[in-house]
């Protein structure tokens, strides 16, 4: 490590006023996105008594939903970044509209993919896996669990611009409600506890639309509270003018777009494993699932430093916009070691609490050493894509990225590792990963023109 370097890491955590600002927006972020990360591995445990064929059918299925929330990830992003701006410009007004916006949005793209995943969800499930098993299981609980899209996009649309405000306490709340009724009815409905019938994956399901619908009611009520600026007539979120749709349009769809074409992808990765059999699914579903224990916190990290950049760049402050860049970065560096660390110690204590074979859980643990060996540059990868360039609607850039870096590098490998050269799971998830040594060589060079230090909420 560099002297330079060295000075950089002592000045990032001298700055008291960085640190708090940073741990206040994303700890409880990160709080919220460690009870989902905990909910999926007790999901996937639970599951996993069913045997190895359920944990990768439900995996599978839920690459359907990861590719549907991450379209809405992309739309909440993209209205996060206007709304974080206004909120530094002092423009209420304006943060209304784009939740009205933004919520209309999200409730179409919901509509989008809840219509094959209720109608056709064998259809859905052949993309994934050639496994008659894993087919039927998954369309089994796929059915059930799409009917909670419309109250998962509206939930995390009004997250979005809780955090853009500054209020993200509230969202831990209802989270952690959420996710105790999942856990609970979760016990009950897959094996038939309390008198309940015996239902499977089909009662994980019933279990997550119960919990999404109670989330939203709750996230509801909170904005609608007499003190929130959120409180206001309908008109107050609709009548957008051309300059605030054209705004719109060039700072969100990109990311929509960005999300949407990343987030497909990577599906398509899942279906280059499911064509390596149920144990190799079943391998790197456990894995993915540990590793979220760490990522929540670059989740967290790299909202924190959207919304923080977003404000000082809302408010003209370019060149403090550009310091807490540097700081995010050199918090997230040291942030990777420890991570590193610790998953490495927990990675044998988890793999010890599923019902699974040797051989799987040997390949859980080398698909561990993968992602610990690529954890700087792809925790880098997110505070400066989903972070810092996005702050300041560096949006299309942010898009060539991400979307470059899947479909002519990550997908061509995953299939050629699978498919054509044979590789094990833990080989061809490495294939997969090289597309962060791509995004990081790019993304940097891109930061430093510093095209994305600019006030995008004087357009309006």
């Amino acid at each position: 490590m560099t002297k330079s370097y060295t000075q950089s890491i002592k000045e990032t955590f001298k700055d008291r006023k960085f640190l708090k600002k940073a741990m206040l927006i994303a700890v409880p972020i990160a709080l919220q996105n460690m009870l989902n990360t905990i909910t999926n591995l007790v999901d996937t445990m639970m599951i996993g008594k069913l045997g190895a064929s359920s944990i990768a059918a439900v995996g599978l299925a839920n690459k359907y939903f990861f590719v549907f929330s991450l379209f809405i990830f992309g739309i909440c992003s993209g209205s996060g970044i206007l709304a974080a701006q206004f909120w530094g410009s002092g423009d209420k007004r304006n943060i209304r509209k784009v939740l009205g916006l933004s919520s209309i949005i999200a409730m179409i793209g919901a509509g989008l993919f809840f219509i094959p995943a209720f109608f056709k969800p064998e259809f859905v499930m052949r993309i994934f896996t050639t496994s008659k098993t894993s087919q039927e299981i998954g369309a089994v609980y796929l059915k059930i669990a799409c009917l909670s899209y419309p109250f998962i996009c509206l939930s995390n649309v009004i997250v979005a611009m809780l955090r853009a405000v500054n209020k993200v306490k509230t969202p831990v709340a209802t989270s952690f409600i959420a996710i105790l009724i999942n856990i609970i009815l979760n016990y009950v409905l897959i094996f038939g506890h309390f008198g309940a019938p015996r239902l499977g994956v089909a009662g994980a399901a019933i279990a997550t639309l119960c919990a999404r619908i109670v989330e939203l009611i709750l996230l509801l009520i909170a904005i609608l509270a007499k003190n929130s600026i959120f409180r206001a007539p309908i008109k107050d979120f609709v009548g957008w003018n051309k300059a605030f749709l054209t705004s719109f349009a060039v700072n969100a769809t990109p990311v929509i777009l960005n999300e949407f074409m990343w987030g497909l992808g990577t599906t398509l990765y899942s279906v280059a494993y499911g064509r390596m059999g149920d144990d190799a699914v079943a391998a790197i579903t456990i894995a993915t699932t540990i590793q979220d224990i760490v990522i929540v916190l670059w989740a967290g990290l790299s909202a924190a430093t959207a919304v923080i950049l977003g404000n000082y760049l809302g408010a003209g402050k370019l060149e403090k916009a550009e310091d807490y860049s540097l700081k995010f970065f050199t918090l997230s560096f040291v942030l990777s070691l420890f991570a590193m660390i610790f998953i490495y110690i927990i990675r044998g204590p988890i793999i010890g609490a599923y019902s699974i074979t040797p051989e799987v859980a040997e390949s859980v643990k080398k698909c561990i050493m993968v992602f610990i060996i690529y954890t700087i540059p792809k925790m880098y990868n997110y505070i400066l894509i989903v972070g810092v360039l996005r702050s300041g609607g560096d949006t299309r850039m942010c898009l060539f990225l991400d979307t470059t870096g899947v479909w002519f590098i990550g997908v061509p490998l995953a299939f050629l590792g699978a498919l054509v050269w044979h590789l094990p799971i833990h080989l061809v998830y490495a294939l997969v990963l090289s597309e962060e040594i791509y995004k990081f060589i790019l993304g940097t060079r891109r930061y430093k023109q510093k095209k994305w230090l600019k006030n995008i909420s004087m357009e309006v």
